[in-house]
């Protein structure tokens, strides 16, 4: 297994190992021991899947406020996306800063996304289904979230505004600038 940063400190891209014969592949998506040898450290108490039926979906950009914050490690099963991390901790250099990936089911790939930064992603295929880990319970109210095409936030979503299918909460999720302090120092708890 490794893990490779993404230009922010906090993100990984985490690559775990593959083993293929006529079978088909087998792969150990989580391992506390594997995960800790490479900084990941977290309990993760959650797991959470979704289903998205059509291309061009986005959820996001959410997070949980402290004390309930979470890490998600976050990898597809089918189909793929663009996956998205945003820093949020108003102590960080790289507070409104975010990084971008592509998940593609069966490539062995996860995003390991902090506490202290805001998720979301845009599915690339029909019926895509995603599945996270999360370091804690879901508390609605600690529930936030950051709108996924904020100008500020620069986030080169592959689709348009007008195309794009949200549900009613993330249209009407408040820009950057309007948000609320949710994670007042760098270390995101």
């Amino acid at each position: 297994m490794t893990a490779r940063p993404l230009g922010i400190p906090g993100p990984l891209l985490v690559e775990v190992r593959r083993f293929a014969d006529e079978r088909g592949v087998f792969a150990e998506t989580y391992s506390r021991r594997d995960f800790e040898a490479i900084g990941i450290a977290d309990d993760f108490v959650q797991d959470n899947a979704s289903l998205s039926r059509q291309p061009g979906t986005v959820r996001g950009l959410h997070f949980q406020a402290p004390p309930h914050a979470q890490a998600k490690l976050v990898r597809v099963t089918r189909g793929a996306i663009l996956d998205v991390a945003v820093d949020l901790r108003r102590g960080s250099p790289h507070f409104g800063r975010h990084v971008a990936v592509a998940l593609v089911a069966g490539d062995g790939r996860a995003l390991y996304v902090p506490a202290g930064f805001a998720h979301g992603f845009c599915t690339l295929e029909r019926d895509t289904e995603v599945a996270y880990k999360a370091s804690d319970f879901y508390a609605p109210d600690a529930d936030g979230g950051v709108l996924w095409n904020d100008p500020e936030l620069g986030i080169d979503w592959p689709v348009a505004a007008h195309e794009a299918v949200l549900s009613d909460k993330d249209r009407r999720l408040p820009e950057l600038h309007a948000l609320p302090v949710a994670f007042p120092r760098e270390g995101g708890r």
